[in-house]
C-alpha cells in the first residue's frame, strides 16, 4: 500500500466516525433552543470575564446593568461574525470537493458539515437578535479580504484558518455554556455549537496535517503567512466597536480601554495555547506568522 493509499485510508475512517457520531449526537436549533421565552435582562449574555472591558476602570464604573447590556452586545457581535465566517468556510469546503468523488466518506462529511454551519448560522442570527442586538458586520477591509480569501485559500491554509476561527470560539463558549450568570438560551446556542464545533475541528486538523504531507519551505512560509493574517482579521472583527454605544457607553473610552485591557489579551492567548502548539508542530507558526498572532493576541 503506497503512502496515498495510507492518507486515503485514514482520512476515510475519521470521515466515517464524524458521520457516525453526526447520526447519534446532533441538534435542531429550531426546536432545542428556547426562542419563545421574552429576553431576561437579569442575565448576561456571555460570560463577564470574557467582555473586552472586564478588569478595566471604566468596568468598574459601570452599573451591573451596564455591565449586563454590554456582554449582551458582545456576545451578539461575537455571533455576527461567526456568521461571517461560517459563509467564508462554506464556500472554501464547496471548491474543496467541487466534482470530487461523492461516494468518498469525507465527500459526504465535507456537505454534513456544511449543513452544520447552515443552521449554526441561522441559529447565531436569532440569537442576536433575541438579545436585542442590531446586525453587527465587520469593517470593511476585513469584508473585502474575506472575499478574496473565500474564492482563493486552498489546501492547508483554508483548513488551518477554518480551525483557528473554531478554535477561539469554542474555548470562550465552553466557559459560557457553564456559567449560571448567561442568560438560558444563549447557553443552549454555545452548548449546540460547542458539540457540533468539535467534529468540524478534528476534520480541520486531520485535513491540515494531510494537505502538508511532502510540502517545502517556501509552501509553508507562505501558508503560515496567509493564516496569520486571516487570523488576525477574524480575532479582531469578533466585538464590533459600535457595541459600546448601542450598550449607553462612551465609544472612545471604551475602544481605548478594551485596546490596553491585558487580562483581555491573556483570555485570549490562554485560549489559544493548543491551537498555536497544534501550528508549530505543522510547521505553520513562521516568524513573519507570529507578527500577526501577536497583533491579534493570540501569542
Amino acid at each position: 500500500m503506497t503512502s496515498a493509499d495510507v492518507h486515503s485510508s485514514v482520512r476515510g475512517d475519521t470521515a466515517r466516525r464524524l458521520l457516525d457520531s453526526s447520526e447519534t449526537l446532533s441538534y435542531d436549533p429550531v426546536h432545542e433552543v428556547d426562542w419563545e421565552t421574552p429576553l431576561d435582562k437579569d442575565f448576561h449574555g456571555a460570560s463577564p470575564e470574557w467582555s473586552t472591558l472586564y478588569g478595566t476602570s471604566y468596568w468598574a464604573e459601570m452599573t451591573p446593568e451596564q455591565q449586563k447590556e454590554l456582554t449582551r452586545q458582545e456576545a451578539a457581535s461575537v455571533a455576527s461574525t461567526g456568521i461571517w465566517f461560517e459563509m467564508i468556510l462554506q464556500q472554501m469546503v464547496l471548491r474543496d470537493f467541487y466534482a470530487k468523488d461523492p461516494t468518498d466518506p469525507s465527500f459526504q462529511w465535507a456537505l454534513t458539515e456544511i449543513a452544520d454551519e447552515c443552521r449554526h448560522s441561522i441559529m447565531f442570527a436569532r440569537g442576536a437578535e433575541k438579545l436585542g442586538a442590531p446586525p453587527y458586520r465587520p469593517r470593511r477591509t476585513a469584508v473585502e479580504l474575506g472575499r478574496v480569501f473565500k474564492a482563493t485559500a486552498n489546501g492547508e491554509a483554508a483548513y488551518a484558518a477554518i480551525l483557528v476561527a473554531e478554535e477561539v470560539l469554542d474555548v470562550m463558549q465552553r466557559d459560557w455554556m457553564r456559567d449560571e450568570r448567561v442568560v438560558p438560551f444563549v447557553r443552549t446556542i454555545n452548548n449546540i455549537h460547542v458539540v457540533e464545533e468539535s467534529r468540524h475541528m478534528k476534520f480541520a486538523r486531520e485535513e491540515t496535517r494531510e494537505r502538508l504531507e511532502g510540502a517545502g519551505r517556501l509552501r509553508r512560509q507562505y501558508n503560515a503567512l496567509v493564516v496569520s493574517i486571516a487570523s488576525y482579521f477574524i480575532v479582531s472583527s469578533m466585538v464590533n466597536r459600535s457595541v459600546y454605544a448601542h450598550a449607553g457607553l462612551d465609544t472612545r473610552r471604551a475602544v481605548r480601554e478594551a485596546k490596553a485591557n491585558e487580562h483581555h489579551k491573556a483570555m485570549l492567548r490562554s485560549s489559544c495555547a493548543g491551537l498555536m502548539e497544534f501550528l508549530a508542530s505543522c510547521g505553520l507558526l513562521t516568524k513573519a506568522a507570529t507578527v500577526f498572532y501577536k497583533r491579534a493576541n493570540l501569542i
